[in-house]
């Protein structure tokens, strides 16, 4: 049996937190300890790496975290990490403590500090964690699900007090740059109208048109699905409300779609994504990311990850049109 060539394998959580990052950690740790091969933690992403916050960790470093949110390696953004200067000191300390295999969980800025890391002779594997669904190399991003049902169940609630006071209710979710939640919000939770970046024309007279004729043919709430990418939901509120003189709330439901307990989908996804990052690396393989394509785990070059383009699915957002009439 050959001799593993990775003897120290890094993993750190970097850019927004993602329900499912603890079970991708937990696999990733315990996959790399039974192939005989150490594992340190690095706190707060690039930012704890270049302080040189990093702990040694074991099996017991992960036990009873396969169900909660967060990342028990806590995250944080660095964005002086885009700088050579700045990168070359990263790898230099990766090599201090004899990281020579590093696994980074997040999204497309932290898979560039990851290549980077690899350009200056560091092995690293990247595994999508973003609530965002918004890396277009795989169809399905940790933390995804457990955000959009955590959105779905709040969207349920609000739909009973605005059905009770016949309101309009706008419900922004988050999407800075995505639509992905928004879209499926809008299609769970039966909404008249989803507003995404990269569909809303911004024609704000077109939905006030279609409050007005739905409610002359008896429609007596409406549901406004609106992505943080768009905004504005405060204002949007007071302006559908002068113009059709029904009652319209916005609720923004905000940062506890990136909490609670991943769902089963988020646990089983991530624990897969955190072995295969293991596993490549374990195979010599470096500056690739872990994706879910057409039913299957493969993994892509970062730099081919990152050159690719996402879009909303049309046929999903085509149908939500149809079904909301």
């Amino acid at each position: 049996m050959m001799e593993n060539k990775v003897k120290t394998i890094g993993i750190l959580t970097s850019g927004g937190d993602a329900p499912g990052m603890n079970a991708a950690i937990r696999a990733v740790v315990r996959t790399a300890l039974h192939a005989g091969i150490k594992v340190k933690g690095i706190l707060r992403g690039y930012q704890g790496l270049l302080e040189e916050d990093i702990i040694d960790m074991d099996a017991r470093s992960v036990s009873d975290i396969i169900q909660r949110g967060g990342t028990i390696l806590y995250t944080a953004r660095c964005p002086e990490f885009v700088h050579a200067e700045v990168q070359d000191k990263g790898a230099g300390i990766c090599k201090k403590h004899g990281i020579d295999g590093l696994v980074v969980i997040g999204g497309d800025g932290s898979f560039k500090g990851a290549a980077a890391l690899a350009k200056r002779g560091v092995n690293a594997v990247g595994i999508p964690g973003t609530i965002d669904l918004d890396i277009a190399c795989t169809d399905y991003t940790i933390g995804f699900d457990t955000a959009v049902n955590t959105a779905m169940a709040t969207i349920d609630k609000v739909r009973d007090t605005s059905t009770s006071h016949e309101r309009c209710s706008i419900i922004e979710v988050m999407g800075r740059l995505a639509g992905h939640i928004a879209l499926w919000c809008g299609i769970a939770n039966g909404a008249e109208d989803i507003l995404t970046v990269e569909r809303y024309d911004y024609d704000e007279q077109r939905i006030i048109n279609s409050i007005i004729e739905r409610r002359k043919i008896g429609k007596r709430h409406y549901i406004i699905i609106n992505a943080e990418g768009v905004g504005d939901s405060n204002g949007m509120a007071k302006r559908i409300e002068a113009a059709t003189g029904m009652e319209t709330r916005a609720t923004i439901i905000g940062y506890a779609q990136r909490g609670g307990s991943p769902t089963a989908m988020d646990r089983v996804y991530a624990s897969t994504y955190g072995t295969k990052a293991v596993d490549l690396l374990i195979a010599g393989a470096s500056k690739r990311v872990v994706a879910h394509r057409n039913g299957q785990f493969v993994d892509f070059d970062i730099q081919e990850a990152l050159a690719m383009d996402k879009d909303l699915d049309q046929y999903m957002y085509d149908m939500s049109i149809r079904l909301s009439r």
